[in-house]
């Protein structure tokens, strides 16, 4: 049998449930307060930073300060060049594979509260996220080291061809 305590407090004081009332907050105002302080005091320090940054930083104007940074390589190409498919569908695949991550840690809390009925649910939950990423694996999604550029039967894919072929032409002509 478990023991219980009794506590006595002096009577000229407030009783702990009487303090807390007093601590806690009630209305909608003094509970979004310390969230509207803190977004308050996060823009004040990144306006400050930022401001700091202009008037203290050193301003040089040169070719090479000009051009764009791509880590430490020269910038070759065009910037309005168009990305292939698969680049979209690994950012998206990301996406979703981090966001089925997110589910594990709520998992991983009440794990003991639902003992083999969570292990049951998350084990069914991993299979299928295994699956999906299987078959976009099978499917070729993950695979970088070909390009289907040429292949296509598209008609920038046959344009493509054609032009090689005429190509090919000129030069057996010439």
């Amino acid at each position: 049998m478990p023991r219980v305590y009794v506590h006595y407090y002096r009577s000229w004081g407030p009783t702990p449930s009487q303090k807390n009332q007093y601590l806690m907050p009630t209305t909608p105002a003094q509970q979004w307060l310390p969230v509207l302080l803190q977004a308050v005091l996060a823009l004040v320090i990144a306006a400050a930073l930022v401001t700091l940054s202009a008037v203290i930083g050193r301003r040089v104007k040169n070719r090479v300060k000009d051009m764009p940074y791509e880590c430490g390589i020269e910038p070759t190409g065009d910037a309005r060049e168009r990305f292939s498919v698969k680049f979209y569908l690994v950012a998206m695949l990301f996406i979703l594979f981090d966001i089925e991550a997110i589910f594990l840690y709520p998992w991983a809390v009440v794990y003991k509260q639902l003992k083999m009925f969570a292990f049951v649910e998350m084990l069914i939950f991993v299979i299928l996220i295994l699956a999906g990423f299987f078959f976009i694996w099978k499917k070729g999604v993950l695979d970088w080291a070909y390009s289907d550029r040429d292949s296509r039967d598209t008609p920038a894919g046959r344009r493509l061809k054609t032009e090689a072929r005429y190509e090919l032409q000129e030069r057996r002509a010439s």
